[in-house]
């Protein structure tokens, strides 16, 4: 994966590189040190923050994997996750969403749908999915509720692991 540690220029509307925008008119930030976010990266210099909105919309990024993952093969992976409690008003606990793809911002196979993310510390979240068939992409999506919602809230992302088949290290 590219740049899984989401290194780069802290900004916002930045989306960082190695990834894609996933969902229209919006885009992540590089943190810290914009929107009032200062938690230091897990990883590295810098991480991802994605959010929701109380007009409903939210953001997602994405990426072409530099390999496939098979159909019928274990996989695994792990991240670094939290919540700022200080991103300009964003600061509600949401979920994050991984889903695979075999397209550029597919939602083929939903991989993970954390809990609310409460914590303000880094937390590793191990990820372990079987494919139900070939894909290359992968989308990390700010998530709350399927169907309507009005939340302001905000997800912190570093450290993604590569993509192994289990058992692997």
């Amino acid at each position: 994966m590219l740049n899984a540690s989401f290194e780069g220029e802290a900004r916002d509307a930045t989306v960082p590189r190695g990834w894609l925008i996933c969902t229209e008119g919006t885009t992540p930030d590089i943190l810290p040190g914009v929107w009032g976010v200062y938690t230091e990266a897990s990883h590295g210099d810098t991480y991802l923050g994605l959010i929701t909105r109380e007009n409903g919309t939210w953001e997602a990024i994405g990426q072409k994997l530099t390999e496939k993952i098979e159909e019928g093969s274990c996989y695994q992976m792990s991240l670094d996750v939290a919540r700022s409690d200080t991103y300009a008003g964003y600061h509600d606990p949401i979920k994050l969403r991984i889903w695979c793809g075999k397209s550029k911002c597919d939602r083929a196979q939903l991989v993970l749908e954390t809990d609310f993310i409460r914590s303000t510390e880094w937390q590793k979240v191990e990820v372990k999915f079987t494919p139900k068939t070939d894909m290359q992409y992968i989308l990390l999506e700010a998530f709350i509720k399927e169907g309507q919602f009005s939340h302001q809230g905000n997800v912190l992302i570093d450290n993604i692991s590569a993509i192994v088949k289990c058992g692997r290290s």
